[in-house]
């Protein structure tokens, strides 16, 4: 395998956040990558198969003889980072390459990643390789565990994509221990957005976007009050607006569907003619039909990216540290802007958060195109960092 910079921790395309960043990563280095994706015929179906070379990893689970085998090589051994050196495959069995990037988003913040995180990142720095942990929210609370520390600390980089996770980081590294640490917005800001002819009943900037996601649902504090708040929402819009309505997916796997919920409030409001749910699509035919909306309501996070850098007022049903970091870096505050799915109490809670978007919504997108142009800039600087560091890890070391 020649030397390439490594990309892994990527689950897959059907996540459209996921491919976001990596698409978007892959335009601004100067480097075709190597992206060792979970779900790599995924990648090879949307928009990534001409932006970097995929390696498929390994599934273990599939061959039961070797699944027993490795897990009694494990217990005799104590070597857990064997299991990665098997399912990353080729990257471990030729030269190191110099540079490997943790794809982080939100991965720190699902309990189930985080054996497997740092499995990868001690198993790369044993090689030699440096490591890279890029775009990731990072919760604070997480920073308290001694482990997640240890781990993070061998990182030789890590880019925070807002600046509450940004901050966290800062108190627990001082500037002069790894790794090194930088703020620079999600690289999915820079994302090109690819616009197919609209569907009927979607009309340009006339429609309000509008994402929901199984997974804002199981963070919840009142059973069924996620759907029942954005039911309410609809009705409102076609009770006192003129507005059209698009019901936009952003991850479609299986297990974890954005369209269960849209086929649910589709068929409520079907009838009305003023209701379209779009079919699945690539990242960049995502953005093409959320950035010709005029207002959006979106729970997953590379949605509302898709919306903010599209200059389209957005209200945002977060969860987590992502949405209030990025809210609080574009307007100064997540009040109003972000509206955590834990604190819907009322069935009428999305709906008055909406109210407030559209009153504001001039003022908000005015915003946005003032701030929108340097955010993105910023956002570059992943790629010039990436660049910066491969150059300096690739070339042949001066004896």
């Amino acid at each position: 395998m020649e030397e390439k910079i490594v990309m892994y921790m990527h689950a897959g395309s059907k996540n459209h956040g996921c491919e976001a960043i990596v698409n978007s990563l892959c335009r601004m280095i100067k480097e075709k990558a190597l992206l060792v994706s979970y779900r790599g015929w995924e990648d090879e179906a949307y928009s990534l198969k001409d932006l970097c070379s995929i390696l498929q990893e390994k599934k273990i689970e599939e061959k039961k003889l070797l699944h027993i085998w490795n897990y009694l090589y494990r217990k005799l051994t104590g070597d857990e980072e064997s299991l990665i050196r098997y399912r990353y495959g080729g990257v471990f069995r030729e030269k190191k390459p110099p540079l490997a990037i943790s794809i982080g988003g939100d991965n720190y913040c699902y309990d189930n990643m985080l054996k497997d995180l740092g499995l990868a990142n001690s198993a790369f720095n044993r090689r030699g390789t440096k490591t890279i942990l890029l775009g990731c929210s990072i919760e604070p609370a997480l920073l308290e565990n001694p482990r997640i520390r240890a781990d993070l600390a061998k990182y030789h980089t890590i880019i925070a994509r807002e600046s509450i996770t940004y901050e966290a980081l800062k108190k627990y590294f001082g500037e002069a221990d790894a790794p090194k640490l930088l703020c620079y917005p999600d690289p999915a800001f820079t994302l090109p957005k690819r616009e197919l002819p609209l569907p009927e009943g979607f009309e340009e900037g006339n429609t309000v976007g509008i994402n929901v996601s199984p997974m804002v649902q199981q963070e919840e504090s009142c059973p069924g009050i996620t759907l029942e708040n954005y039911v309410n929402l609809i009705q409102f819009i076609i009770d006192h607006t003129e507005f059209q309505i698009a019901l936009i997916p952003h991850v479609v796997w299986e297990q974890n569907d954005d369209r269960a919920p849209i086929r649910q409030l589709y068929e409520r409001f079907q009838e009305t003619g003023r209701v379209v749910a779009l079919e699945d699509g690539s990242c960049e035919e995502l953005k093409g039909y959320i950035g010709r909306c005029r207002l959006f309501v979106g729970a997953r996070t590379h949605a509302t990216i898709a919306a903010y850098s599209s200059l389209v007022p957005t209200l945002v049903v977060g969860y987590s540290v992502k949405a209030r970091g990025i809210a609080r870096d574009l307007f100064g505050r997540e009040e109003n802007y972000v509206l955590p799915v834990q604190s819907l109490k009322g069935p009428e809670d999305l709906k008055k958060g909406f109210q407030w978007l559209m009153e504001q919504e001039n003022v908000i997108r005015e915003h946005l195109e003032k701030v929108m142009p340097g955010y993105q800039e910023q956002a570059l600087l992943t790629g010039k960092e990436v660049d910066r560091l491969w150059e300096e890890f690739s070339q042949p070391q001066k004896i």
